[in-house]
């Protein structure tokens, strides 16, 4: 049995000139029990308004989705008594203490703190030694295992983090999906929103979502599988120039940046040698040139060039 079914959801905003916005584009998918779920995009791709319709915070225009078996705007209040949400801001109350914070939402579920303390023992660890500092006091990484806490306090079966890792350092980060791959032992199902591409290849499945339509959805590796054309990488001392000159390659399909290097998807007739035989023309005598592997950002930047 799915844990978390989407059917064929729209939402659309209207802008200040009176222009209907579609966040959500005939959004459907199921995410399985136990699953660790990601769903990938831009911002703008509609990745909150998703969540918040899935956590009965929103309305959808038309369509239906489940969580645990129950409609999402039938059956609000059973919903929120099984989920589980971090949203994207931080929204625990800046005044109150990490202690009193917790124990304000475990009270509201009519739980307390040591009867699922087993849950959060080791997030709460990590910030128990600041637990009478304000939340507001706290750092980047502490607010993030803070409001993880208060989302975990009451046990739940589904757990919705909005983009939890934006805005944090890249330690905070990786121990924050060790968390995550902890929490999954617990057998709770988890729905993580993110616009860091390599955060995708630590999710059981992906959604790559993109101007609120999703442009896939599959494993990590079976995406990456799927990026059938020839890539390379390629970098030199004056990288500006020398993405202006790749876009004129007549033998690149597209090229973009991509850390140090720039990436090149090669058109099937086209060989490494013709490349490195018009970069080296082109006057780039210290470039270097080599295949690359496509990951998941080289194969959602193909698949919204597709759409």
């Amino acid at each position: 049995m799915s844990s978390v079914v989407v059917n064929n959801i729209v939402k659309t905003y209207a802008s200040e000139k009176k222009e209907v916005i579609k966040a959500l584009n005939n959004i459907s998918f199921e995410v399985n029990k136990g699953e660790l779920f990601g769903v990938i995009g831009p911002d703008g791709a509609g990745k909150t308004s998703l969540f918040r319709i899935l956590t009965t915070l929103l309305i959808a225009d038309s369509g239906t989705a489940t969580v645990e078996g129950f409609d999402t705007v039938k059956d609000y209040k059973q919903i929120r008594k099984q989920v589980g949400y971090m949203p994207g801001k931080f929204s625990l109350y800046q005044d109150l203490s990490v202690e009193e914070n917790l124990e304000f939402f475990a009270t509201i579920f009519n739980t307390s703190i040591k009867e699922n303390y087993d849950l959060i023992k080791d997030i709460y660890v990590q910030i128990e030694p600041f637990k009478k500092r304000r939340a507001g006091k706290l750092s980047g990484g502490m607010k993030q295992k803070l409001a993880l806490c208060c989302a975990l306090i009451h046990r739940p079966i589904v757990l919705f983090l909005d983009e939890p890792t934006t805005g944090v350092d890249a330690v905070s980060r990786k121990e924050f999906w060790e968390m995550l791959k902890q929490l999954k032992k617990q057998g709770i199902t988890m729905l993580v929103s993110t616009p860091y591409m390599d955060e995708a290849s630590l999710c059981d499945r992906v959604a790559l979502l993109q101007n609120g339509s999703v442009l896939s959805i599959d494993t990590p590796e079976n995406i990456t599988k799927q990026f059938a054309k020839q890539l390379i990488a390629v970098k030199t001392s004056d990288m500006y120039r020398l993405l202006q000159a790749l876009r004129d390659c007549e033998a690149i399909e597209n090229v973009y940046p991509f850390g140090e290097y720039h990436h090149a998807v090669l058109k099937k007739e086209a060989l490494l040698n013709e490349v490195e035989n018009y970069v080296s023309a082109k006057g780039f005598k210290d470039a270097e040139l080599k295949p690359a592997t496509a990951n998941i950002e080289d194969c959602f930047i193909e698949l919204m060039r597709n759409q």
